[in-house]
């Protein structure tokens, strides 16, 4: 998709007034009543493109707020690399993945080396259960940035969530490479471990996420989470307790004690009813 290219053909229409073009004396030019503006032309001068400082205080705002200030700056300027990606980071922030994706294709229609939309692209194909078509633009950034570790973990989890687990684990192996220790290539290896039963395996994986600086209270819950299914509950309580408030914690102890027992009884026993996920997210 990367080679997608744009074309367009501006014809600009010159038409001379009559004052202008000199058929009109001077008395009727002055007298001459103006034609009432347009409905384009109002619309030309009420929108205003953002100032610099708006745009960083929009930044700070909620994603809906995000996702209505852009999209209007986004329709008046759809050559804007800044505001088209702006307004795909908001969309996505928002659930409305697809719309975010097809807002960074619109942008690298004109600007297809920009690795900053090619991410965002990625990001929301692969938040929207569509990572076969975040793969080209995550190889398209590593030709250009060969030395960026982003690239190589988001193309990880495309690989891996097109079933694709060996390219996936060697291509986060280059991303630690480039990016020793880091918790987010880290939890990525271990997450996918998990999903494919490989619990003991995402262990270490997750411990050393944790232990380093700045490590997000969602890793720490993916550890809590691997330590409950090793059946390391008391551990798994300290980390849960530590982030989460105590309803939450207890229905998220009930959900790993559930869990535990679902894995060591015979494959036709009833599994969890709510997913991790869903545990941490509403505390159920």
């Amino acid at each position: 998709m990367r080679h997608l290219l744009a074309s367009a053909a501006l014809v600009a229409l010159v038409i001379a007034s009559p004052a202008s073009a000199g058929l009109l004396g001077k008395d009727k030019t002055k007298n001459s009543t103006p034609a009432p503006a347009t409905a384009a032309t109002s619309k030309a001068e009420v929108f205003k493109p953002a100032t610099r400082a708006e745009i960083d205080a929009m930044l700070r705002a909620s994603p809906l707020q995000q996702a209505a200030f852009f999209g209007t700056q986004f329709e008046h300027s759809p050559t804007d690399q800044k505001i088209g990606l702006y307004l795909s980071n908001a969309l996505r922030a928002l659930g409305r993945n697809a719309e975010a994706a097809d807002t960074a294709h619109k942008v690298l229609l004109f600007a297809p080396d920009n690795t900053d939309v090619l991410l965002a692209a990625a990001r929301a194909h692969i938040a929207d259960n569509n990572a076969f078509y975040a793969i080209d633009p995550l190889q398209h950034v590593i030709e250009l940035k060969p030395k960026d570790w982003q690239a190589y973990s988001l193309l990880g989890v495309a690989y891996d969530q097109t079933k694709r687990p060996d390219e996936a684990q060697s291509t986060w192996a280059k991303a630690l490479d480039l990016s020793p220790n880091n918790p987010a290539v880290l939890t990525n290896m271990a997450m996918s471990k998990v999903t494919r039963g490989d619990i003991a395996g995402a262990e270490p994986l997750l411990r050393t996420a944790v232990a380093q600086p700045g490590v997000t209270v969602q890793i720490r819950q993916n550890l809590a989470l691997v330590l409950g299914l090793e059946g390391k509950m008391p551990e798994a309580e300290s980390l849960l307790r530590l982030d989460l408030p105590p309803q939450q914690a207890d229905a998220a102890l009930a959900w790993l004690q559930q869990a535990v027992v679902a894995r060591a009884a015979p494959a036709s026993t009833t599994a969890p009813t709510h997913s991790w996920d869903s545990v941490k997210a509403s505390g159920s």
